[in-house]
């Protein structure tokens, strides 16, 4: 079983990154907020912390090999804790993971199901049934510390996964652009925008105003 892998993002598409480790390429799916971190890093060396899974249905004899990933370890542990909820598989988990996870760790310690069933696909009572599983299991995750990576130029410095922007005000603003009406596809993709071009955001209002004035 593959447990960790390092090599250059080729990639970042709508639910996955490819990363190119010698000869190889290959596919890593991964949650919506670290996608969004990602997209910043094409053509630096990134490691994942993985894990593997068979995905197919019972009404078909085809079943297709899938890597899942996170910067750290401990994240990959919360994303396995929260496929233990039931009806919560690892397509649904990656695709609720839309915040950083010491975010949604303390909402549920929190028992905060409002605050959850802000996140894609998670309702109302997805949520309560969120909580009921994992409130006394996420203590641990609430402290998890932020992401960091490899400055290529000096491998001793350590620098922000988000070097040129606030990932912070992306994050905030993703939200924002779901309670504007935007859908998850469409928010994203107006971030992606932003992120590549060459202006500085340095609140969430200049990031909204910058979507909207490119749309109009």
């Amino acid at each position: 079983m593959i447990t960790k892998m390092t090599g250059t993002v080729e990639k970042v598409l709508d639910e996955e990154i490819r990363i190119k480790i010698g000869a190889f390429e290959y596919q890593i799916l991964v949650a919506e907020w670290l996608r969004r971190q990602v997209q910043l890093n094409i053509g630096k060396e990134m490691t994942f912390h993985v894990m593997e899974y068979l995905e197919g249905n019972q009404n078909s004899n085809r079943w297709t090999p899938r890597i899942i990933g996170f910067m750290q370890e401990s994240e990959l542990e919360f994303f396995d804790l929260l496929c233990t909820v039931d009806r919560i598989g690892y397509r649904k988990a990656l695709k609720a993971i839309a915040r950083p996870i010491r975010e949604i760790a303390d909402a549920i310690q929190r028992q905060d199901a409002k605050w959850l069933s802000t996140l894609p696909g998670i309702g109302k009572q997805s949520a309560e049934q969120v909580i009921a599983t994992l409130r006394n299991k996420v203590a641990r995750y609430i402290m998890l510390p932020e992401v960091a990576i490899q400055d290529d130029t000096d491998p001793s410095q350590q620098t922000s996964l988000t070097p040129r922007l606030d990932s912070r005000i992306f994050e905030e603003a993703y939200i924002a652009l779901i309670s504007l009406g935007l859908s998850p596809i469409d928010a994203r993709n107006r971030l992606d925008q932003v992120m590549q071009s060459k202006e500085k955001c340095s609140t969430v209002q200049e990031v909204i105003s910058m979507i909207f004035k490119k749309s109009s």
